[in-house]
């Protein structure tokens, strides 16, 4: 399918590494020149090089940390327009509720809600004045399935989903949509690590901790990130126009709800 997509400009954030890496590559592969995003400087290169090989796009590598507004400047100042944002950040890390002070509040506030938030600020007047704009966010599915220890990201993440639900509606008559994916449970980086912890905690292999996760999913599988990354080019497209201000769950059936 043609996705209507040649020739845009898409402003991927922490997209050095899985599920923003894997957006990156499809916008690319539609034919977006895309902006890629990481605060390793060295694996962002690498990371920008195999897009470029694989896609033959133009990709734009700013290193940086998306939460500060330096970083998030210049993500925006990499390119004369802004047609698709992909908003993406690392969550907070698992934690007791009672663990988590004042400060690291506000830190996962700032990383998972007001972020995105001031990026969608700076982009949106123009994708409205030009009649097209697509801005996803990716969350997480905790956001419809919270989970103990990922309260702060469970939070911060649904008052991001309530915050733009309203913006999204304002904006639809532009051509503009604002949607969210909800990955569950995919094979990157973040996934293996936590899996190692397990491993280590409980005393048994790596491996048999995926195994255990990905049998309890009706999938009986992890997502693969070339998945997410085909579902985020959908939205961004010109088909996805009638699209906006929902959240998509990708988790393999994870969740056992219907809304």
């Amino acid at each position: 399918m043609d996705l209507g997509l040649d020739g845009r400009t898409a402003v991927v954030c922490a997209s050095s590494d899985g599920l923003g890496m894997a957006c990156a590559v499809e916008l690319a592969r539609a034919g977006c020149t895309v902006v890629v995003n990481g605060r390793n400087r060295t694996k962002l290169q690498r990371t920008a090089e195999r897009i470029r090989v694989e896609t033959g796009a133009e990709v734009i590598a700013i290193d940086g940390d998306v939460s500060t507004h330096d970083g998030q400047d210049r993500l925006i100042g990499a390119v004369d327009q802004v047609d698709i944002l992909v908003n993406n950040n690392a969550g907070p890390p698992f934690a007791d509720f009672r663990q988590i002070d004042h400060e690291a509040l506000l830190a996962g506030l700032t990383r998972n809600m007001a972020t995105p938030i001031r990026l969608t600020q700076q982009v949106v007047d123009g994708m409205v004045t030009r009649q097209f704009g697509r801005i996803v966010n990716i969350t997480s599915a905790s956001v419809k399935m919270p989970l103990p220890g990922l309260d702060l990201s469970s939070g911060a993440r649904a008052g991001l989903t309530g915050f733009l639900a309203g913006v999204a509606r304002s904006v639809a008559h532009a051509n503009v949509t604002i949607n969210f994916l909800l990955p569950g449970s995919f094979d990157t980086a973040r996934l293996r690590s936590g899996q190692e912890a397990v491993s280590a905690r409980l005393g048994i292999s790596r491996d048999e901790v995926a195994d255990r996760d990905s049998q309890a999913i009706p999938a009986q599988r992890f997502g693969r990130p070339a998945e997410f990354g085909a579902a985020c080019a959908f939205l961004c497209s010109d088909q996805a126009g009638f699209i906006t201000g929902q959240s998509i769950l990708i988790d393999g059936g994870t969740y056992p709800g219907i809304l």
